[in-house]
């Protein structure tokens, strides 16, 4: 190739980099200021309009990173998020962090030896400190309660990335795969096979808020917090939505839409593995379980996956699962909410 042509086909790729960057710069990506500020502890927090708004900025980052991987414009450029971490993470750590670099930003990732919210400091000193140096805060922790304290007291947005009682980054996503996969939820008939956790709860809150009907197969004692099946059957009330729940998973597959299920012991549950795993035997969500759904039915799972246990290889890796989907989506959702609060 000769230099003239060379320099050429630099100049061309360079233009074309400049247009790129002219369609999807910062200029030309909307994005609202309606959450601007808030936290994110829960999703009985967010009105339908706030999640319609965060799933459609999400699909909008999506579709921006494919068509142009190299040129993602820089809403987060100059901001810092801190995240904090109680508990071990493979997709929310990755995600978050790579949606701020994506975006422009800046991510910390704090281990529980360095910062040791609630012993080295209280918990709002920790958050009134990261709340001048930093932007936002994202937190992993056990007890609901520690992100609640966090938002109290850091003066700007924070995000809850997992607690006990809830997983809203984790429920959008979920939800965010429906929308691809089948369209909107309204209507749609979502079971839940397992245990009534924080990533069911959710999930659950969520479904209430769209209208669609969820159903929660689970053994007896295992169930959903009954605080939070009382606000999903009042936000249902509204939507049109249908809560229940069943301890027959067959009965609640039979016909659904979607089939979500999640490990049996989640971190912390270690040394109830073997009661809970003769708990739930008869809810694993196998091949002949999800046959009783429909053909064109979906599986979910938050991931990491005990295979073999909740959720056998043939249907994690089937024709029904869009598991890996669901898990590439935590990106994408995570980075809607972070331009939108932040």
């Amino acid at each position: 190739m000769s230099l003239e042509r060379a320099l050429k086909e630099l100049e061309s790729a360079i233009a074309g980099l400049h247009a790129a960057l002219a369609e999807s710069g910062e200029g030309k990506f909307h994005v609202s200021d309606a959450l601007r500020g808030r936290c994110l502890t829960s999703i009985a927090d967010l009105s339908l309009a706030d999640l319609g708004l965060i799933l459609n900025t999400a699909t909008a980052l999506k579709e921006l990173l494919k068509r142009t991987p190299s040129v993602m414009p820089p809403l987060l450029r100059g901001k810092t998020l801190a995240m904090v971490f109680e508990k071990p993470s493979l997709r929310t750590r990755v995600s978050f962090e790579t949606g701020m670099t994506q975006l422009g930003g800046h991510a910390i990732n704090l281990q529980p030896a360095e910062i040791q919210l609630g012993k080295r400091e209280s918990i709002g000193d920790a958050a009134t400190t990261l709340g001048r140096i930093c932007d936002g805060i994202m937190a992993r922790t056990f007890a609901h309660e520690t992100v609640l304290q966090l938002a109290a007291h850091a003066g700007v947005p924070v995000i809850n990335g997992l607690s006990d009682r809830e997983h809203p980054c984790q429920a959008l996503a979920d939800f965010m795969t429906i929308r691809e996969k089948l369209g909107e939820p309204r209507g749609l008939a979502i079971t839940w096979v397992g245990d009534g956790n924080n990533v069911c709860h959710s999930n659950l809150l969520l479904a209430a808020k769209f209208g669609a009907h969820f159903t929660v197969a689970c053994p007896e004692g295992y169930e959903p917090d009954a605080e939070i099946l009382e606000t999903a059957q009042t936000i249902a009330r509204e939507s049109g939505s249908r809560i229940a729940v069943t301890h027959d998973p067959r009965a609640a597959v039979k016909d659904a839409d979607v089939i979500f299920t999640d490990v049996w012991a989640s971190m912390g549950q270690e040394a109830e593995q073997a009661e809970r795993a003769r708990a739930f035997e008869g809810f694993q969500v196998n091949q002949a379980l999800v046959e009783l759904a429909k053909p064109e039915s979906i599986v979910l799972h938050c991931l990491p996956a005990h295979r073999g246990e909740e959720i056998t290889d043939e249907v994690i890796d089937g024709p029904h699962s869009v598991v890996f989907d669901e898990a590439e989506n935590r990106l994408h959702a995570q980075k809607a909410v972070l331009v939108l609060l932040m």
